[in-house]
């Protein structure tokens, strides 16, 4: 007979209602159903049957932030299999076991040992289950049951931000959205009103609302003015336990600004402006500013600036300065003085962005009077025109007048002016001016063939005021006079065939004149008077500027004549008439039947026998190309037998070789080495001649070596002999010379400079010893001295 075992779970919480630790529902936990021995109770024989069931317990509450010195009781673990000797275990396992909750293994009481935090976790899942000490086995099934942490309010709201910065427009309408603020508690929303939060305005009033559920900041103030306050801090508080007294609350600031709507107009802070300026300010020269001021900011105060009115329209702008929105009057046309001292203009400022809500405000602009003096200034002469252009014949005479040029001192005094050319313009001096009333008139001739037209420029100044001076340009065109002659346009050298023809045409000419007369040029073409009678050609008139040369007879004799020279008379028609002759070079050639020239050289045809032309030129070119090949085979000849010097050190010849180096006589050997010529064994065995290549080799024959007392004299004697029976010795290209002075004087030296050194007259009786060569000198010297004898 089996006995039933079940595990009782006794749940306690820390409160007087224990109403609490009551299951609010329960489960099956999803063990499979299992037939157990039914329990004996009394005399009853009779066998029950039922199925083991495992509980889940839900929902066990437990107060948090506990503030007992003593552990908090949770409950108390019990098994009916538990006879109280000891021999059952109670173990806990799940979240906290061991740490946050402990169980007593004997009684089965479980407690917590800490304070617990709902915000931290909020729920505990825990097995509890009996084993046996002894063996380890369970006794029970494993049960599970919750522990859920009962909130209580121990969280105030908190704002998600600490400051909030928000805008609205001025002068908006009430109620409308500013910003949300938005607050959280970190209690339990679904227990109690722990976590349910009330907004409430605490500083803002009675500009600004908040809505107590949604926190929503809204404008509680009609027409709020920015330029009357810009900047509001508002303070919004949230309360949680539905605002009820006892909840906790937290605060915010709310900064808010006005933002700017057009809703003033512009305007002048005075009613009348007054400005001067020089009546020699150009045409964009700022005159003065003027400014209408405007409450709103940004490009609500941006300002346009217009004349609307006033005598002065066409005469002044006035442009917007967009940094500081000024309005700029500038000069727009020149200013006279003398014509109008005072202007005055009305201005009109306005705003360019007007919002049509606020028209009722009135128009959104602003107008003033602007009143601008003209100063006099001396200004410079002011020429009648701007350039003046005059014309005069190119025949004109000196002192002609051409024309003249006016000026005025456009100023109230009308200073004299005088006038004057700018001989930068004119430095050939070719015109001149009259100072006193400005009349134009030449100075030297003039020629329109050599230039055309005279830019000059006339200068006026004022005669009181020397500075003050203006300048004018002056065009003189030259006009034509027929003072040229036409010519023919370029040198006529023709050619006449041998059989030509009577009356055909050889030649057109065309004439060119300098000049340019208004009709056109029209020219005519005649033989010279004394070239008319027996001239084998004639001329031919086309009356287009254009003649002909025609032949006169059949048939020319080149032999006869040769050459003929044509006289052409070439004239105008314009007035004066001008004429020139020019002279036309006819050769008279040989021509084929085509009339194409052939030769114009009568001495090609002296000797009818003669060979022809083209044969003539082939000779030529073989006598051409014989020449190059006789020239090309000679210096090809002369480059193979010369190669170029090469000048080594080692290369030891009998060359001309120069010492710059003038010694003390015949007797000083200190200047120069001879042993290169006393042993000509030091000459290397193979090095041969390389300034030529001989037409024969010839081995450098070796000479015997001079003795060192062999008289130099000798020495060179024998080297004469031995080049002048060698082959391979120069003349090549080279220059041998030997020369002998002599052995030594026996006078030694004659210098006197040893003289001034002895204190006593010198003895040259000496000389006398020394033979007939110097037989005058020791009659000079040797004797007693004449002067002694006078």
């Amino acid at each position: 007979m089996r006995t039933s075992r079940y595990l009782l779970l006794l749940f306690w919480v820390g409160q007087p209602f224990p109403t609490l630790s009551t299951p609010l529902s329960k489960r099956t936990s999803g063990f499979p159903a299992k037939k157990r021995a039914p329990e004996l109770s009394g005399n009853s024989k009779h066998e029950l049957n039922r199925s083991k069931r495992s509980w889940m317990w839900n929902q066990f509450f437990l107060l948090e932030e506990y503030t007992g010195s003593d552990y908090q009781y949770v409950g108390k673990l019990h098994s009916d299999q538990d006879r109280g000797d000891g021999s059952l275990k109670y173990i806990l396992s799940g979240d906290g076991a061991g740490d946050l909750f402990i169980i007593n293994e004997n009684t089965g009481d479980i407690q917590a040992t800490k304070r617990l935090d709902r915000e931290e976790k909020p729920v505990y899942i825990l097995r509890a289950q009996a084993i046996n000490r002894k063996t380890g086995r369970p006794v029970e099934p494993e049960s599970e049951f919750i522990i859920k942490i009962h909130d209580i309010n121990d969280n105030e709201p908190i704002f998600t931000k600490e400051i909030y910065t928000a805008t609205v427009p001025e002068m908006s309408d009430v109620g409308t959205f500013v910003v949300q603020v938005t607050a959280t508690d970190a209690d339990d929303p679904t227990y109690g009103n722990s976590a349910k939060v009330v907004y409430s305005i605490l500083q803002g009033q009675p500009y600004f609302s908040v809505e107590s559920e949604t926190g929503i900041i809204k404008t509680a103030l009609l027409n709020m003015d920015r330029e009357n306050r810009e900047q509001y801090q508002v303070v919004i508080q949230a309360k949680d336990m539905g605002g009820q007294m006892g909840g906790l609350s937290g605060t915010t600031t709310v900064n808010i600004t006005l933002t700017d709507v057009n809703d003033n107009p512009p305007r002048f802070p005075q009613s009348t402006y007054q400005f001067k300026t020089p009546e020699s300010s150009p045409p964009g020269t700022p005159i003065g500013r003027i400014k209408a001021s405007d409450a709103d900011i940004g490009e609500n105060a941006e300002i346009v600036y217009s004349i609307t009115d006033g005598e002065g329209l066409d005469m002044f702008d006035v442009i917007t300065d967009q940094e500081t929105q000024e309005g700029i009057i500038t000069v727009r046309k020149l200013l006279d003085f003398e014509k109008k001292k005072v202007y005055t203009l009305k201005v009109e400022a306005s705003n360019p962005r007007v919002e049509t809500r606020f028209q009722y405000l009135g128009p959104f602009k602003d107008s003033a009077t602007v009143r601008i003096v003209v100063e006099d200034v001396d200004e410079p002469p002011v020429f009648s025109k701007l350039a003046y252009v005059l014309q005069i014949r190119e025949d004109a005479q000196i002192n002609t007048t051409i024309g003249s040029v006016t000026a005025q001192d456009p100023d109230a005094s009308r200073n004299p002016i005088k006038y004057s050319v700018d001989r930068h313009t004119d430095m050939d001096r070719i015109f001149n001016i009259d100072s006193g009333n400005g009349s134009i008139f030449t100075s030297k001739l003039l020629d329109r063939e050599t230039l055309l037209w005279h830019n000059i420029t006339v200068i006026a100044t004022e005669i009181n005021n020397p500075k003050q001076s203006s300048r004018v340009p002056l065009y003189i065109k030259v006009l034509d006079v027929n003072d040229n002659a036409p010519e023919f346009a370029e040198f006529y050298e023709t050619f006449v065939c041998e059989k030509a023809k009577a009356d055909q045409l050889i030649q057109t000419l065309r004439a060119i004149d300098k000049d340019d007369p208004h009709s056109g040029h029209q020219f005519s073409f005649s033989l010279a008077p004394e070239a008319t009678s027996g001239s084998n050609f004639t001329i031919r008139d086309n009356k287009d500027n254009t003649a002909g040369i025609l032949t006169r007879k059949n048939g020319y004799n080149r032999h006869e004549m040769s050459t003929y020279l044509l006289p052409v008379v070439i004239s105008d028609n314009d007035y004066p008439v001008q004429s020139s002759t020019g002279t036309v070079t006819v050769r008279v050639c040989a021509c084929d039947h085509h009339g194409n020239m052939q030769s114009c050289h009568a001495e090609a045809l002296i000797h009818p026998t003669g060979l022809s032309t083209g044969a003539l030129v082939a000779i030529l070119l073989c006598v051409v190309i014989l020449l190059v090949t006789v020239v090309l085979f000679a210096a090809l000849r002369r480059q193979r037998k010369k190669e170029p010097l090469i000048i080594s050190k080692e290369d030891i010849r009998d060359n001309i070789v120069s010492y710059n180096d003038e010694g003390g006589g015949e007797e000083d050997t200190q200047a120069f080495d001879i042993g290169t010529l006393r042993n000509p064994e030091a000459i290397e065995d193979n090095k041969l001649r390389r300034d030529i290549v001989p037409e024969a080799l010839f081995l450098p024959r070796r000479t015997p070596t001079a003795r060192d007392n062999t008289d130099v004299r000798d020495f060179i004697n024998q080297r004469l002999k031995e080049n002048d029976t060698d082959p391979t010795a120069p003349p090549y290209d080279s220059l041998a010379t030997y020369a002998y002075e002599g052995t030594g004087s026996v006078a030694n030296s004659l210098s006197s400079l040893e003289s001034v050194t002895t204190d006593g007259d010198q003895d040259y009786d000496y000389l006398s010893d020394w033979g007939p060569r110097f037989k005058k000198l020791a009659d000079m010297y040797g004797g007693v001295d004449s002067d002694k004898d006078s």
